[in-house]
């Protein structure tokens, strides 16, 4: 099996990968944010790429999730894990803590979110497609990403709702109360269009998702960007171990 993992904020490499090949790939929409890095965890094959770039300087806007997944595609992964840090909404989603998201909302505005844009000289035409979108991550991914939480010890959240916004500024305060009475749990600006896409290219996809801070208005105060770095190097390690034992029980 071949596992895709994209990494976010603060995974701009994976440096635990037994690394055997580097590519630098071109597809129909465009070049990917950074080089594919292919190496295994055991018997799984696994294609790593950093969503904003090797030096993260992509912002989420601009992020040509398009090209990634067509790229991760091209490379025939049956699986992707995405890695996305987050902002709490849900009091019990502290930061610190891991969620494995069931929903998403999508609060972005004009990213190139489909394959399916008809006609065009920029990119290659693709039959319409209306692809189911009840249920956005993979089930039997997500209870992978779970059990493998659990045995590792971390403060996993099973299922909650993901709130896409555009970036790259923090939401204010009153977004944050309009998506909380829309039920969003948590918070990030790099969800969406990437599962539609891994949906319309047929590849089951699931969010690792890592709170790194308390949503606008629910903290003390203005947001720190020192104190949601802290969070992200104390602990994505824990991300990191997870997903090379989700890789290394992967059959």
């Amino acid at each position: 099996m071949k596992v895709g993992i994209i990494g976010g904020s603060g995974f701009d490499d994976f440096g635990e990968l037994n690394v055997r090949d580097r590519l630098t790939p071109t597809t129909s929409w465009g070049e990917p944010s950074s080089p594919l890095i292919c190496g295994a965890f055991g018997n799984t094959e696994v294609v790593f790429i950093a969503r904003h770039g090797e030096t993260h300087d992509i912002p989420p806007h601009r992020v040509n999730y398009r090209a990634n997944i067509a790229a991760l595609k091209d490379q025939q992964v049956s699986a992707i894990y995405a890695v996305n840090v987050v902002g709490g909404i849900n009091r019990e989603m502290c930061p610190g803590d891991v969620v494995i998201p069931d929903q998403i909302i999508d609060y972005t505005w004009g990213r190139e979110h489909t394959y399916s844009d008809g006609p065009s000289s920029d990119s290659p035409s693709v039959p319409l497609q209306h692809v189911d979108f009840t249920n956005p991550y993979d089930a039997t991914l997500k209870d992978k990403l779970l059990q493998q939480a659990i045995h590792l010890g971390l403060h996993v959240h099973a299922g909650g709702v993901y709130g896409a916004t555009q970036g790259p500024r923090l939401e204010t305060a009153a977004e944050i109360a309009r998506m909380e009475r829309d039920d969003c749990d948590i918070v990030g600006m790099t969800g969406m269009p990437e599962a539609a896409l891994a949906r319309e290219q047929g590849i089951p996809y699931a969010c690792l998702a890592l709170v790194v801070n308390l949503a606008a208005g629910l903290g003390d105060g203005d947001i720190s960007m020192d104190q949601i770095q802290q969070t992200i190097d104390s602990r994505m390690a824990d991300i990191r171990r997870l997903l090379v034992a989700v890789a290394k029980n992967t059959e």
